[in-house]
């Protein structure tokens, strides 16, 4: 039996209309998030005059514009480098939202880590630039309310390292175990800046992202990222800035610290931080009614990390060695909510 497989001239765009019918979200992406933004301070970062321009040997670079874009679908559905590549060359959907014809080339897997790593160079944390650099479009379209903050943190893991006891007593220690530093191949992959927690008696290896949000928009504003040991409270107060002032603050009972008051106080911001009971002085029912009153507003910033670990195919999990990339992919993560929550607001018209 012979298998006929040839292509009729409207079958990519049959198949197109149809994904759009279905309800493509890319489509949303496209209408609603114009990625020239990104541009000017992608070419700063990779030293190139045009977005396309042409080396001393080899083929012209991939425009930047595209790049940022199969970033963003790498951290939208948390893909590998392999993986973003074999998607991209799989699926239509992916190709249009890039705007790579059917039948030309996609950038591999080296190129896109290799872009990614422009976002790290020397220690510098670039990806907090692009954050921010769609951050002043969310405040110039005035959709940062300023009515009220609210901050919390959530492990986000890494592939748990399978070292010996006494290499990681020397990890902790802040060293280089030898028998790392002896091996080049077996250190590059090795992450000495994760740390092991419990949580809910659950062991945890890996980082916090530390978040301050808007209690109105849910927007992400600023974030810190730590290894996974430090309390949820200790970077609250480099967290809140001059730009809170006199706004209301949201948290759990996790952040009543001599420090973070002090620091409310300086900034007149009004306290709203949930209280806890003790041991034989449990809360009150007035208490206990007034907590219910602030976890309303305070629970909203769950719904952030709830969006990030489900609609982001888990994006609490990250696949990097080393607490510099992991500060880029989260502060990426971070930036894709926020695009994220820009088109939900959008397709509902309350942005």
């Amino acid at each position: 039996m012979k298998i006929y497989n040839r292509q009729g001239l409207f079958d990519e765009q049959n198949v197109l209309e149809k994904l759009t019918k279905l309800g493509d979200p890319l489509v949303l992406v496209s209408q609603h998030i114009d990625f020239t933004l990104f541009k000017d301070k992608l070419l700063k970062f990779t030293g190139r005059a045009e977005a396309t321009a042409k080396p001393a040997k080899g083929r012209p670079s991939y425009d930047v514009v595209t790049m940022i874009k199969i970033i963003f679908l790498q951290r939208l559905y948390n893909l590998s480098d392999n993986q973003v590549e074999f998607q991209i060359t799989d699926r239509l959907s992916f190709r249009r939202f890039l705007g790579i014809p059917f039948s030309a080339a996609v950038p591999d897997c080296k190129t896109v880590w290799a872009f990614r790593e422009l976002l790290n160079k020397e220690g510098e944390d670039r990806s907090k630039a692009l954050f921010e650099l769609f951050l002043n479009k969310l405040n110039e379209d005035g959709l940062l309310a300023k009515e009220g903050k609210m901050v919390d943190a959530t492990l986000v893991s890494v592939p748990i390292q399978r070292n010996t006891r006494e290499e990681n007593k020397e990890i902790k220690a802040g060293k280089t175990p030898t028998s790392f530093s002896e091996n080049k191949n077996k250190l590059a992959q090795k992450d000495t800046d994760a740390r092991w927690t419990k949580k809910n008696n659950t062991s945890h290896f890996g980082y916090k992202n530390h978040i301050k949000a808007e209690t109105k928009r849910k927007f992400i504003t600023d974030y810190v990222v730590t290894d996974a040991t430090p309390h949820d409270s200790t970077q609250a107060c480099q967290l809140l800035s001059e730009a809170d002032r006199r706004q209301d603050f949201y948290a759990d009972s996790a952040y009543q610290t001599p420090e973070i008051k002090a620091k409310l106080e300086a900034l007149e911001m009004q306290e709203h931080i949930t209280e806890k009971g003790h041991r034989n002085h449990p809360l009150t029912e007035g208490q206990k009614q007034t907590n219910r009153k602030k976890s309303k507003t305070r629970s909203r910033v769950e719904h952030i990390f709830g969006y990030m670990a489900n609609n982001m195919n888990d994006g609490t999990f990250i696949r990097t060695i080393g607490k510099a990339r992991a500060t880029v992919v989260i502060g990426l993560n971070n930036l894709v909510y926020n695009i994220c929550r820009y088109i939900q607001l959008k397709k509902l018209n309350y942005a």
